[in-house]
């Protein structure tokens, strides 16, 4: 028996206005894979009090661009917070790489990162800290329950958008006005 599963992977979730979970409110997460196995993301818009040059140098690799370094890393989420990941665009693999899309990947091994500290990494990225992810069926269930709008990934979202404008910027591109949603539930 087969069950038809929607397919998440390289779509956003952008959080209603009720989200009732503090580690998702007001949040767009990015979904990496999603399968019977359930799904795994990274939040794209709630930055870290630290940039990533900041983070470089308690791993000990130094930068070569200060513009690099003046980035702000990001949370990826409530899970594995001491896990490091990097959201980035491109077709090339690292040693860790998962293909989120033709052009879009998360890889998680330290060569990225030497990369990119030298001028040779992606021409964008998102250093991530964390990820979230939701068992088998919990993802589709919380999207029946109204918690989540979910929206094809852009570039210009992932890495152009400021931080603080990706909620309602993802909202935008179905034509939703966040401001608009009040935080109650229902259903019709």
């Amino acid at each position: 028996m087969t069950q038809d599963i929607l397919n998440l992977r390289n779509h956003l979730l952008i959080a209603m206005p009720s989200m009732g979970d503090p580690n998702f409110d007001h949040t767009v997460s990015l979904i990496c894979q999603h399968d019977e196995f359930g799904a795994f993301g990274v939040t794209i818009n709630r930055p870290l009090g630290m940039t990533v040059g900041e983070l470089f140098e308690q791993l000990d690799i130094t930068i070569d661009d200060p513009h690099i370094a003046g980035q702000f890393a990001l949370s990826g989420g409530p899970v594995q917070a001491e896990q490091g990941f990097v959201l980035h665009d491109g077709e090339r693999n690292w040693e860790s790489t998962l293909r989120v899309s033709d052009n879009l990947a998360l890889t998680s091994s330290r060569d990225i990162l030497q990369d990119i500290a030298h001028g040779n990494g992606p021409a964008h990225f998102l250093l991530l800290l964390g990820c979230a992810g939701w068992s088998p069926g919990q993802l589709e269930h919380e999207i029946k329950e109204n918690a989540w709008l979910t929206c094809a990934s852009t570039a210009p979202i992932l890495f152009e958008m400021a931080f603080q404008e990706r909620w309602r910027g993802a909202a935008r591109t179905l034509g939703i006005d966040l401001n608009l949603l009040g935080i109650a539930v229902g259903h019709a």
